[in-house]
C-alpha cells in the first residue's frame, strides 16, 4: 500500500504538472524536462500523473489545447484560426484543424460560424445540474478589473457532477476547519469551460484563499496564484446549475459583443454564497471573465 506522504507528494506533482500545461499551453511543451524538474523518471512522471489525474499526460495536453481554442474561437472574433491554434500551441494549421474536427465533429470554421451553440446546448441538456430560472443577463453591468495573484489551496476534481462536486467542496470546508481558518475565500476555477466541455471530462477546481497571514506550510493540500490579469467582473447570484447558464451568456453572448476578447486564463467565482454547501442550493458570487484589450 502507498505511504500517505508518497500519495501526497505525487497529488502534488500531478497538480504542478496541470497548472503548468495551463500556464504554457501556447508552447512546445517538454515531457523529458519536466520530469526532470521532479527529479524522477520518464516512466515514473508518466505513471504518477495517469495515477492522479486518470489521463495520460499527453491526452491531457491535447485536450487542454483543443477546449483552449474552443472557447478563444466563439469569443475572439478579431483573430484569425491560425493565431488561435498558435495561442494554444498547434505550430500547424492543418493539424489543428485535423484535430479539432477529430474532438468536435466539426471544422474551427463551423464551430466560429454558430456550430458552437448546439454543442453548448446539449452540454447542459446533459448536465445533472437543474436551472431554474431563465434570467435575462442582459442588464448586468460588469467592471474591469487588474487581478494581483493570490495564494489559493485547492482540490482538483475531474467531472463537473453535483454529487462529487459537493464532497470536494466539503472535504475543503473540513481542510479550513481544521487549520483554523477563519477569514477566507472560496473560489470555484474553470480551467475547461463547462459550458462547452462533457461534464464527465471536465475539470473543477474548488479552492480557498485564506485572507490572513497563516503558517500553512504542512498542509498536504497544493497550492497555486491566481494569474495577475485583465478581468471583467459580474455580481451574479441564482440556484444550483444557474451559474452555468449565466456562463453560457457571458461566453456566447457578452463577449462577442464587449469589443474585448478573452485570454487562455481560465474564468472563476469567489462565492458570496456557496450552492455546494448552502441547504437551499443557491449561490451569490462574484464572477471573473479573463479579457484582453483589442
Amino acid at each position: 500500500m502507498q505511504k500517505r506522504s508518497t500519495y501526497y507528494k505525487n497529488v502534488q506533482i500531478a497538480n504542478d504538472t496541470m497548472y503548468y500545461i495551463y500556464e504554457y499551453i501556447d508552447s512546445d511543451i517538454n515531457i523529458d524536462e519536466l520530469a526532470n524538474s521532479f527529479k524522477i523518471s520518464k516512466f515514473h512522471f508518466h505513471k504518477i500523473f495517469k495515477e492522479v489525474m486518470g489521463l495520460n499526460i499527453y491526452e491531457t495536453i491535447k485536450s487542454t489545447r483543443l477546449q483552449k481554442a474552443s472557447s478563444l474561437l466563439l469569443t475572439n472574433k478579431y483573430s484569425t484560426i491560425t493565431e488561435i491554434a498558435k495561442m494554444c500551441g498547434y505550430s500547424s494549421q492543418t493539424s489543428f484543424i485535423r484535430t479539432f474536427k477529430q474532438r468536435f465533429n466539426q471544422t474551427p470554421k463551423e464551430w466560429r460560424n454558430g456550430g458552437y451553440k448546439v454543442y453548448s446546448n446539449n452540454i447542459l441538456k446533459n448536465s445533472d445540474f437543474t436551472y431554474y430560472s431563465n434570467k435575462d443577463f442582459n442588464f448586468i453591468e460588469p467592471q474591469i478589473v487588474k487581478v494581483k495573484p493570490r495564494k489559493t489551496y485547492y482540490i482538483r476534481q475531474r467531472g463537473y457532477l453535483k454529487d462529487e462536486v459537493t464532497r470536494v467542496w466539503q472535504k475543503m470546508q473540513a481542510w479550513v476547519y481544521t487549520n483554523a481558518i477563519e477569514d477566507y475565500e472560496e473560489i470555484a476555477v474553470y480551467h475547461d469551460n463547462p459550458t462547452i466541455t462533457p461534464h464527465s471530462e471536465c475539470f473543477y477546481v474548488a479552492g480557498v484563499i485564506p485572507k490572513e497571514p497563516k503558517n500553512l506550510e504542512n498542509t498536504n493540500l497544493p497550492h497555486f496564484y491566481t494569474p495577475e490579469a485583465l478581468y471583467a467582473t459580474f455580481e451574479t447570484k441564482g440556484k444550483l446549475g444557474d451559474i452555468l447558464k449565466f456562463i453560457q451568456w457571458a461566453y456566447h453572448v457578452w463577449l462577442p459583443n464587449s469589443g474585448f476578447e478573452t485570454t487562455t486564463n481560465p474564468s472563476y467565482s469567489i462565492f458570496k454564497k456557496n450552492h455546494f454547501l448552502e441547504k437551499d442550493g443557491e449561490f451569490e458570487a462574484t464572477y471573473y471573465l479573463p479579457i484582453q484589450y483589442i
